[in-house]
């Protein structure tokens, strides 16, 4: 009885132990910010998308993991007005590009973290695109704001790992300056939220 005791007793403290040196802390929607930036010949676009849902965990103040989900029906662009901005925002929803109506979320799950100093970090992830996964490398950032965990990446995505075909040089010949290039960028700022305990 004293030994089964002892155990749960042992139990009880890892357990605890677990939870003040492991975290997820969760991102908050509406502070967070994703931005996107795609060139073609001559000129580029911009605009936002929405985060939809976020976490990321740490371990002894350090990260080692995290997801993000992105609402692609958010799709918004800023630099143009009135008709020309309706039409590129439909035009990028639409199948020619991310088909948000078949496909209305975009994910990241990391899956290695490289400490490279005090809050920086090299970071492997997939990236699920048009219901297609690949693997992803970039650097990030966090520090501390007011009590608030700030994440911040940017990340270059090729939309060819994920067919999205328009005005793709590697899908379609003599395009000429009607080419769309196929990196384009994403500024992502994540602003954490509530913290619990890991389980």
């Amino acid at each position: 009885m004293k030994k089964i005791s002892f155990l749960l007793a042992f139990a009880m403290v890892a357990f605890a132990f677990s939870s003040i040196a492991q975290n997820t802390v969760t991102v908050d929607n509406a502070k967070s910010t994703i931005k996107w930036e795609g060139a073609k010949v001559g000129g580029s676009h911009n605009g936002t998308i929405n985060l939809k849902s976020g976490s990321l965990s740490f371990e002894n103040n350090s990260l080692v993991g995290g997801s993000f989900e992105i609402d692609m029906n958010t799709i918004t662009n800023t630099d143009l007005e009135g008709e020309y901005k309706g039409k590129l925002e439909g035009h990028l929803k639409s199948d020619d590009f991310f088909g948000v109506a078949t496909y209305p979320t975009a994910k990241l799950d990391i899956t290695k973290v490289t400490p490279q100093g005090p809050g920086k970090y090299k970071v492997e992830a997939n990236i699920t695109i048009k219901g297609k996964t690949e693997a992803i490398k970039f650097n990030t950032t966090v520090s501390e704001d007011s009590g608030s965990l700030i994440a911040s990446a940017d990340i270059t995505v090729d939309r060819s790992d994920f067919d999205v075909k328009y005005g793709s040089g590697s899908f379609f010949d003599n395009l000429g300056d009607k080419v769309i290039y196929d990196d384009f960028d994403l500024n992502v700022t994540l602003v954490a939220g509530s913290v619990t305990g890991d389980e």
